[in-house]
Formats: structure tokens, sequence, C-alpha cells
């Protein structure tokens, strides 16, 4: 059962943010909160665009690194905002 994550948030400025966690709920709820990623604070509230799930904690952080180094336009594209 996969128990790591790569989720991509939406922020208040349209601005996507990448992360990794084994709890995608409690950390967009964190993220809402100002309790997130220094990114997202003040850049709330967020919204949750996409989600992948690993069996493997390496293969999810491999995967968020790769995300991350996406360009705007191809984040847009992997989570469905621009085709």
């Amino acid at each position: 059962m996969p128990e790591h994550y790569v989720y991509v948030v939406q922020c208040a400025d349209e601005s996507l943010y990448t992360g990794y966690t084994t709890d995608v709920e409690r950390r967009v709820a964190e993220h809402d909160a100002g309790e997130g990623a220094k990114y997202t604070r003040g850049r709330t509230p967020v919204e949750l665009v996409h989600v992948e799930s690993f069996d493997s904690k390496s293969a999810a952080m491999s995967r968020e690194y790769e995300v991350k180094q996406f360009s705007r336009r191809r984040k847009e594209r992997l989570v469905g905002l621009t085709e």
C-alpha cells in the first residue's frame, strides 16, 4: 500500500508548489494554516491539484525533485491546468 506522496498545490497567487508527504490531507491543512513550507505562507489558501503515490520514500523524493525542476508550463500540463 502506498504511503509516500508527491503533491502539487495551487496557491492563492496561482503559483504552484510541489512537496512530499506521508499524509496529503494533513499536509494541505498545514499549508492552509500557514504552518507548511515557507513558500506557501502568505499565499493561502492553497488548493490540492495533483497527487502521485509511491511505495518507497526514495521513489517519492526522486519524483518530487524531478517535478520541482519542471518549467511552469510543464507543471501546468502535469496538473491539468493547460493542455
